[in-house]
């Protein structure tokens, strides 16, 4: 049996097999849930529609989050084919292509509010709309952060600044909704070479420095932060609200540069 065997899990966010909702699906397919997906547009419908038959699902709802009469639509979409819910999996963010450009500085004014009703308001408006169906379920909710909301990451600018929000929105969330039952949790996962990372400049080098850098010496994948939530989402971690997990092989815990003979090459010189 599955440890989410007879759940019922809405997942948003999935772009193609490469993104990390994709991962997480994989996961919670494997460990017996039930699945039903949003998409934010007509684009992206078929690829998400074959993403769900894959999982065993023909349920596939458009949702532009920005909106709320199709965040309440897709409320009564899922009550008329499930009448419950028991996961919600927020896998999304947005800012226009040209804030990751230059510094924090260059943010504009309009920039600024898609990043933060995108990506940090939508977890608000979902979580509230969408709980009612969850009522009695003791319910679980993940979003996804990223090491950018606690440190520095150039060119990462407004979406940082956004994750940062959404990290303490997952907090004040955790204590609202823990009188009704429910948890939420965030996954802070490593870079992944998703469709969406490939807006921020220089994210071939970011991924080169966070191999180098973290214990392990390597790049995470979808599979494990799949994994991380398919245990947050579970009964296993009934007692877990509120967290920021790091999923990102312990680059966050570094200091300074990693592994020894790394350190050798690059400080010492090869010469010594």
């Amino acid at each position: 049996m599955g440890l989410l065997e007879g759940k019922r899990a809405l997942i948003t966010g999935i772009a193609n097999e490469r993104s990390i909702a994709y991962g997480i699906a994989q996961a919670f397919h494997r460990e017996g849930a039930e699945l039903a997906f949003t998409y934010a547009n007509e684009k992206l419908k078929k690829r998400v529609e074959e993403v769900a038959e894959e999982f065993g699902s023909n349920l596939t709802f458009e949702c532009d989050v920005s909106k709320d009469e199709h965040i309440k639509a897709l409320r009564e979409w899922l009550e008329k084919n499930w009448g419950r819910l028991d996961i919600i999996v927020h896998s999304i963010a947005y800012a226009p292509k040209e804030e990751f450009k230059g510094g924090v500085i260059d943010t504009s004014r309009e920039g600024f509010k898609i990043a933060m009703d995108i990506s940090v308001y939508s977890l608000i408006a979902l979580t509230r709309e969408l709980l009612p169906l969850m009522e009695g379920r003791n319910g679980s909710i993940i979003t996804l952060s990223y090491y950018g909301a606690e440190k520095v990451v150039p060119h990462y600018n407004v979406m940082g600044i956004a994750k940062a929000a959404l990290e303490c929105t997952v907090r004040y969330l955790a204590y609202d909704i823990a009188k009704y039952g429910h948890r939420i949790n965030a996954i802070s996962a490593g870079p992944v070479k998703t469709l969406a990372a490939y807006s921020i400049t220089g994210f071939h080098l970011l991924m080169e420095h966070t191999t180098k850098v973290n214990p392990f010496g390597r790049a995470i994948t979808i599979e494990e932060v799949g994994d991380t939530a398919v245990f947050l989402c579970s009964d296993w971690a009934r007692a877990i609200t509120g967290e920021v997990v790091h999923v990102d092989n312990g680059y966050h815990i570094m200091g300074v540069f990693g592994r020894e003979e790394e350190i050798k090459k690059e400080v010492l010189g090869k010469g010594e």
